[in-house]
Formats: C-alpha cells, sequence, structure tokens
C-alpha cells in the first residue's frame, strides 16, 4: 500500500521542486490527501500542535487556556496534554475565568458584537461562513460570553496579541481540536 501512494507523491514533489522555488514552498502531500496546512485555506501554524508532558491539577478532557504563553492545553490522561499554539486578545482584551463549550459550529457564520462595531465600523454586520471568514473552519462558543474558540484565516497571528478576546488557532488545529471535544467541555482561561 506505502509503495502504490509513495511513486506518485515522489513525482509531484519532483515536479513542483523543478517548476520554480515559489511553487516548491507551497507544496506538502499531506494538500493532495488531505489534511495538510493548506486544506482549509488556514496555513501551518508557527507553533507546531504537540503532545507534552501537563502538570496541571485538571481532569481529562478539559481545555485550559494560557494567555501569557499563547498556548491552548487539551488535558490528557498520564499527566499529557495535546498543547496548540493560539492567538489571544490583545492588550485590553484579555480576560480569564472558567467557562463551557455550549454550541460548536463548522464554518460558521459571523456577527460581529455591537461592541465591535463601535470600535470598527468599517466590519461588516453579518458575514457568511466560509473561507474568508474570519471565524474560519470551526467555532467554538464560549459560556454566555462574546468569546469563541475558533479558526483564522490567518496562521500569522498565531502567537499573537491580537483579538478582540477570542482565541484564534490555524484551522487544521481548530478542526483537530473541534473533533475531541464535545459541548459541555470545561475551559479554564488563565490569564496571568
Amino acid at each position: 500500500m506505502i509503495r502504490f501512494f509513495a511513486a506518485p507523491i515522489a513525482a509531484i514533489a519532483l515536479l513542483s521542486a523543478t517548476a520554480g522555488g515559489a511553487l516548491a514552498e507551497e507544496f506538502d502531500s499531506r494538500d493532495i490527501m488531505g489534511g495538510g496546512p493548506n486544506f482549509f485555506r488556514g496555513g501551518s501554524s508557527p507553533v507546531p500542535r504537540t503532545t507534552v508532558m501537563y502538570n496541571g491539577n485538571y481532569a481529562p478532557g478539559t481545555i485550559v487556556v494560557n494567555t501569557s504563553e499563547r498556548r491552548l492545553y487539551l488535558v490528557l490522561q498520564n499527566g499529557q496534554a495535546l498543547r496548540y499554539g493560539i492567538g489571544v486578545g490583545r492588550d485590553g482584551f484579555r480576560w480569564g475565568g472558567v467557562h463551557r463549550i455550549t454550541a460548536k459550529k463548522e464554518w460558521p457564520d459571523w456577527t460581529p458584537p455591537s461592541q465591535m462595531l463601535a470600535r470598527r465600523p468599517d466590519l461588516p454586520r453579518h458575514m457568511k461562513g466560509g473561507v474568508e471568514n474570519p471565524l474560519g473552519a470551526r467555532a467554538m462558543y464560549l459560556g454566555s460570553t462574546l468569546y469563541r474558540i475558533h479558526g483564522s484565516n490567518e496562521p500569522e497571528t498565531i502567537g499573537q496579541a491580537v483579538s478582540s478576546g477570542c482565541f484564534r488557532m490555524t484551522n487544521d488545529d481548530v478542526s483537530d481540536l473541534y473533533g475531541r471535544v464535545g459541548v459541555g467541555t470545561t475551559v479554564v482561561v488563565l490569564n496571568n
């Protein structure tokens, strides 16, 4: 089975490498098979997702957002966690607390809240879900707040403090997290 896929992938890689530097830099064989960094037009994260040892006092399945680290942890069994890079709120927009995921949506519509429209009257009043939507491929809504854990079309913002309080992930990472958690999942936001 591996030989069956190896030859076509190698041929594509060779063709793209000889076609020019720009094409070769953007090529990722996972994009052909699905699941690569450009699969959802979210780009690859400058902070790769990884499994790490985690000493927090949280039950497996809990999401812990550490705004100062700009990382999100999904607590696993045996003292481990999946660590994702995230974008967080800029100065004046970071917050902390404990909430639960109250809704999950794929390719969600976006309606900027009135507070955001007051600051940015140039924003659209409503935007249908899709690849151009700032919420990206998936969104998980946090309690009765205005905040979400959501995808982003701007992977370069991962690891940055640029949002209005939401937590941004690459579309690839948010899709991975979305598939691992459900409505009711506890989300702990640490803002130290």
